[in-house]
Order: structure tokens, then C-alpha cells, then sequence
């Protein structure tokens, strides 16, 4: 089980919640006896798998976010890439799931799941993938990216229904799970609803899917979690689970 994680995640590229300091921190200092793997950068040719050009020169008029968002991405395509081989969670930011092709809001600027999941099936390494997101709230930019794509399936987990996310994996087919993994559904966070170890038991419903129906191909990737005194805990939980 690896980690992408890159310093420059720590950088605080604006005011919003995903961007504060101590949020990053909060989980590495968490994960510190996981092996770690530090991403490179995405290309402008990765982005627009997903953005339009006019998006991409929108955020890049941008360099502080440019510069984080961009190695985002690089950090998914990362953990897309060590998916083959073992489980991995890619501990990044901005989010992404809120970044549509031509347009981005809350926190997001480029969808790192999505353009991850787009290379795959570019590079003909998948045929069909699923994305399951238990952030609070609905992946908007992943759902209209891939809603006329027969290919990928998108599932955002209602409430505290953890087990409609094994409901969901079992009736698909795929070649790999990509997680949108947001944090802020906790108890003490935003959502008010799950506990730590709902998260341990999401990671396990992955794993064990992945296990039986993509030979173990399952990655995730850091959407939302705003509460530095519970995230790097419910991180843990979920990765714990995962690998």
C-alpha cells in the first residue's frame, strides 16, 4: 500500500477550507509509516482529457493554484498507474470533483479522478472503470463529465448508506475503482454523519470488490475534510481498510 504525497501539497494556495494550513499535515502525520511516492506534475495534454483549453488557461492565469493543481493531477495519474501493482491513496489537493470540462467551483480547478480515469482508457489499459465518491457532496464535475460514457459509472454514496456502495459494486462490471475520497460526511465534520470506522469498513467494501472483480485495481484520491482534529484519523481508517 503506497502514498502519493508531494510537499507542495502542504502549500496554502488560497483561502478556501480544502487550502488551509494544517489540513495536509493533519493526515501525513497520520500515515508517516506508510511508504510514500511523490507524483510529477500532469501535462497540459493529461488536462485536456477532461478540460476544455479555455478552462486550462483559466486556471493557469492562476500560478499559485496552477502550480499545486496541476501536480494534483499528477499525483492521481500516479496512484491511477500504481493501482496495477498494489492499492494506493493519493493524499493531494485541491480537490477535483467539482471541476467540470469547461467550468470548476467548490475548491476544485482541474477533476483529478476524472482525467486519471480518462489516461486509462486512452492508453487502452481499461475498458470500463467505476468511480464511487462518499464525499458529502455530489461530484458534479465527475458526473457530467462521464454521463455520456457508457464506458464509466459513477456512483455518490446517499447518507450514511455504507453498504449502498457495495450494492453498487457488485451489480457493475469494471477493470478498476477509482475513490473519491471526502471526508467531511464525518460526525464531526460538515456532514454530521459517519463515525471513524464507517470509513474502515468503505475501504474494506472496496478492497474486496476490487479483489474479486479487477484483480485488487482500486485507488483513491483526497476530495474534501475540513476538521484537522478528526481528518487524518478518518483517513487512516479508510486506508486501513483499503490495503
Amino acid at each position: 500500500m503506497k502514498i502519493v504525497f508531494h510537499p507542495k501539497f502542504y502549500t496554502a494556495y488560497t483561502s478556501d477550507p480544502a487550502a488551509e494550513s494544517g489540513r495536509m499535515e493533519a493526515i501525513i502525520e497520520e500515515l508517516g509509516d506508510f511508504e510514500f511516492v511523490e507524483p510529477e506534475p500532469a501535462t497540459k495534454e493529461d488536462v485536456l482529457l477532461v478540460h476544455t483549453p479555455e478552462h486550462y488557461e483559466y486556471v493557469k492565469s492562476e500560478p499559485e493554484v496552477y502550480e499545486v493543481a496541476i501536480l494534483a493531477v499528477g499525483g492521481a495519474i500516479k496512484a491511477s498507474e500504481i493501482a496495477f501493482t498494489e492499492p494506493v491513496f493519493a493524499a493531494i489537493r485541491p480537490p477535483g470533483h467539482h471541476a467540470s470540462p469547461d467550468s470548476s467551483w467548490g475548491f476544485c480547478y482541474f477533476n483529478n479522478v476524472a482525467i486519471a480515469v480518462r489516461k486509462l482508457l486512452k492508453e487502452d489499459r481499461i475498458g470500463r472503470a467505476v468511480i464511487v465518491d462518499f464525499d458529502l457532496h455530489f461530484g458534479d464535475g465527475t458526473a457530467n463529465t462521464f454521463a455520456n460514457d457508457k464506458n464509466v459509472k459513477y456512483f455518490h454514496m446517499q447518507g450514511g448508506d455504507v453498504s449502498g456502495i457495495d450494492d453498487f459494486l457488485r451489480k457493475e462490471e469494471y477493470d478498476i475503482i477509482a475513490v473519491s475520497a471526502g471526508f467531511d460526511r464525518h460526525k464531526d465534520d460538515w456532514g454530521g454523519i459517519l463515525e471513524t470506522e464507517d470509513y474502515r469498513e468503505i475501504g474494506k467494501i472496496v478492497k474486496e470488490n476490487a479483489e474479486s472483480k479487477c484483480e485488487g485495481r482500486r485507488f483513491s484520491v483526497l476530495e474534501g475534510g475540513y476538521n484537522h482534529s478528526v481528518l487524518g484519523k478518518n483517513v487512516r481508517a479508510f486506508v486501513e481498510g483499503l490495503k
